[in-house]
């Protein structure tokens, strides 16, 4: 399915955002060196050093992954290393405890992916992020991965990716 996807980004994680398995794509669309072992996507696009200088209007996309989170820490009962990852996200210095609890108003809420664009090499690149779960897992360790991919939203946006990773 990795391979799939390519050459667009895409990687497998689990349910507290490690990566457990990347297509050669992602590892060259987004700085693997600004993240710590376990490789998190939380992490990657939350820190100064990652992705979040890269990514347009970084705020509303932080928010929205802050509240993911949240409601996945609150939502499986009391699940500690959920709740320390989200403690460790909101320790970020641009990252605000309120995000948590307010409710993005935007006109991306009602969408049915999440929309999210990128400055790569000078060029705005603007995508949707689909998330794949396994529907009936033979396995209790396959129910909580997830494949995370970056879809193009637009013509320009397939053709300058193209340009840059094919």
């Amino acid at each position: 399915m990795l391979r799939q996807q390519e050459p667009f980004p895409a990687v497998i994680m689990d349910r507290y955002w490690n990566v457990l398995m990347a297509n050669q794509v992602f590892d060259r669309f987004f700085d693997v060196q600004a993240c710590t072992e376990p490789r998190n996507i939380l992490h990657l696009m939350l820190a100064p050093n990652g992705m979040q200088p890269h990514v347009i209007d970084w705020e509303r996309v932080a928010q929205h992954l802050i509240q993911r989170v949240y409601r996945e820490a609150t939502g499986h009962g009391a699940d500690r290393q959920m709740q320390q990852l989200l403690d460790a996200v909101l320790a970020y210095p641009d990252v605000r405890p309120e995000w948590k609890a307010q409710r993005v108003a935007d006109s991306t809420s009602n969408l049915p992916m999440a929309p999210i664009g990128f400055v790569k090499d000078g060029a705005v690149l603007n995508y949707f992020v689909m998330i794949t779960t396994v529907g009936a897992p033979r396995s209790v360790a396959a129910q909580d991965l997830r494949m995370r991919c970056l879809v193009p939203a637009d013509d320009e946006t397939e053709a300058r990716h193209l340009a840059l990773f094919a």
